[in-house]
């Protein structure tokens, strides 16, 4: 204990004496007001501008460099986050000449700061002590070795920090030639549309046959059984497809509502239900839904459940989507005039996407799910909401980065720097009480589920029933049933669960009552259409080696495979196009 109290004491004297005679030192001390004023400009002016420009609280690290002009800059994005961190090394007049969007995978233990003489250094402190971090010397360049690496995550400073380096995101088939369509064919979205409403509208339908009944309950396992029609004396025993191990019933069959553990990974439970299960005291609470169909309500839905007190979760930008750019839906009168995008850019420079976690959270990576909707479909064409806040496009924030800016009246899946998790409807009052401490965000459409206030019962969000002003998608007619996913917050027993949906074929009604029946507080649509959008993994670990489940086998589609023939598993492995939610054991746990 002597020695390392020691140690760490040597090494703040020997930082502080050299610091002494360097050339140029960089500080991360606290912004000022008159800095976090101009910068509260910069992010409410509606101009062109860089990503950088929109970080609210941004701070600063400057440091002179020997030769003639040259300074180097590290810039803490967030610094409440302390995760992302972008060097610049230029001249007064072009500062950002050279880049490098460094990622700090201890954002809870390790603080940065930047030293400049003849070289460039970093400083790293945690508990135990000091030490320095050659970058750039005459003899070593370490920035570019990494940068020439072609790793998505080079290792720095003997790994402890990562150059982020660009990534290609990954898509199958279907989805480059949807892309495709939109992006380069006249008329390509039309296409694309007729595509999908002619062969891909049921294209996942999944029903389940009933085989008896149990009145067995398994309360004490997860978030608390859904709900089921007042009509059955026991619960009924429907067949089941889905890819999850569970323990408790046998392969093919689980009792409808009921949550099972998941083989081999404590605090995660999967379920089977449909919506024709749902009790009729659902549907006679507040709100309303549209009517479901004899299809939807017998279409099978999947369910994972995580218990938080065990998981941290993240959530990560893919290396294309979201765009930064303007959605084609709004009207064009919304769009300020010469505006690449709706935040001011349209690209994501100097920083760098990478759709992928690093390597750090592999290790301790539990599950992953697809996120959102892409930018072109994540703002509004009809309804009140086009013609206001630009069209409302989806925002998203990743390690505190603000990729795009939340707005009011959104639904907003979010994660805090103390841990705590949330979904709420944005207001504007979040701006200010939320959004300092916001670690991950997106937003997504309005919600499928509210507590109403009056009765402090679960209900359809005043906009289910509503496809224009929902920003549902479908077709004109509001006939349009499709393969959906959601996820949902609930709190059992004091501990809070986030469940995520499958819905085999769905509107957004049958979506709202299933989350009703299971109890959730706070329910949002996620993404559709087809199963690489709605995907789900899971994986439990066998004498340390990862495996993957995914919620329905068909999923596994979005995953590639070594020659060896193993399963090299999406988000984790390799980058992909498509932003993702990833939960990980807490790191006490770990």
């Amino acid at each position: 204990m002597f020695y390392k109290a020691f140690k760490k004491t040597s090494r703040i004297l020997l930082s502080v004496l050299a610091m002494s005679v360097v050339t140029g030192v960089g500080s991360a001390g606290a912004q000022t007001n008159d800095v976090l004023a101009i910068q509260r400009a910069q992010f409410d002016a509606v101009e062109r501008k860089t990503v950088v420009d929109i970080q609210l609280y941004r701070n600063l690290m400057a440091a002179k460099l020997p030769e003639a002009g040259k300074r180097a800059q590290l810039i803490s994005l967030n610094p409440a986050v302390n995760s992302w961190f972008l060097l610049t090394i230029g001249t007064a007049d072009n500062p950002a000449r050279e880049t490098f969007h460094l990622e700090n995978p201890h954002p809870k233990d390790l603080e940065i700061g930047l030293i400049a003489g003849s070289d460039i250094w970093l400083i790293l402190s945690d508990e135990d002590g000091t030490e320095w971090c050659s970058l750039w010397t005459d003899d070593e360049n370490a920035l570019a070795e990494a940068r020439g690496s072609g790793l998505p995550y080079a290792p720095l400073c003997d790994g402890r920090l990562y150059l982020r380096n660009r990534a290609s995101g990954s898509r199958t088939t279907l989805e480059a030639t949807a892309e495709f369509l939109r992006d380069y064919v006249p008329g390509g979205e039309a296409i694309v549309t007729f595509i999908k409403n002619t062969f891909f509208a049921d294209s996942q339908l999944e029903t389940s046959e009933e085989m008896g009944t149990s009145a067995e309950e398994r309360n004490a396992f997860g978030p608390g059984a859904a709900g089921i029609k007042e009509s059955y004396d026991e619960r009924p025993v429907i067949s089941s497809r889905g890819g999850l191990e569970l323990v408790g019933t046998d392969p093919g069959r689980a009792a409808a509502g009921l949550w099972y553990p998941v083989k081999g990974l404590p605090g995660v439970y999967g379920s089977v239900y449909k919506p024709s299960l749902v009790p009729q005291a659902v549907f006679d609470g507040p709100g309303k839904t549209n009517w479901l169909d004899g299809v939807e309500s017998g279409a099978t839905t999947y369910l994972a459940a995580f218990d938080m007190s065990r998981f941290d979760i993240g959530y990560a930008a893919g290396s294309e989507h979201p765009y930064l750019n303007w959605s084609s839906r709004p009207p064009y009168h919304v769009r300020p005039r010469g505006l690449p995008g709706p935040d001011g850019f349209s690209t994501a420079a100097p920083l760098e996407r990478l759709g992928i976690v690093n390597p750090d959270i592999y290790t301790r990576a539990v599950a992953t799910f697809t996120g959102g909707y892409k930018r072109d479909h994540g703002a509004f064409r009809f309804g009140d909401y086009a013609s206001i806040d630009m069209g409302k496009h989806y925002g998203f924030i990743e390690h505190g980065v603000i990729w795009s800016k939340l707005w009011p009246d959104l639904s907003t899946f979010y994660v805090l720097t103390d841990g705590t998790i949330g979904m709420k409807t944005w207001e504007e009052a979040d701006n200010e009480t939320l959004l300092p401490r916001i670690r991950f965000a997106r937003q997504n459409g309005v919600p499928l589920v509210v507590m109403d206030p009056e009765t402090g019962l679960n209900m359809p969000g005043d906009r289910v029933i509503h496809w224009g002003a929902g920003n549902w998608s479908g077709d004109a007619n509001a006939n349009l049933r499709t393969v959906r996913a959601g996820a949902c917050l609930k709190m059992h027993e004091g501990r809070q669960f986030l469940i995520y949906g499958y819905f085999s074929t769905a509107t957004p009604s049958a979506m709202a009552r299933v989350f009703q029946a299971y109890g959730c507080n706070y329910a949002m649509l996620l993404d559709m259409n087809s199963l690489e959008h709605t995907y789900l993994a899971v994986y439990p670990r066998d004498s340390g080696e990862l495996e993957v489940e995914h919620l329905v086998p068909g999923m596994r589609v979005a995953d590639k495979r070594a020659s060896n023939g193993d399963v090299i598993p999406r988000f984790l492995g390799f980058a992909d196009n498509r932003d993702f939610f990833y939960l990980t054991l807490k790191e006490e746990e770990g």
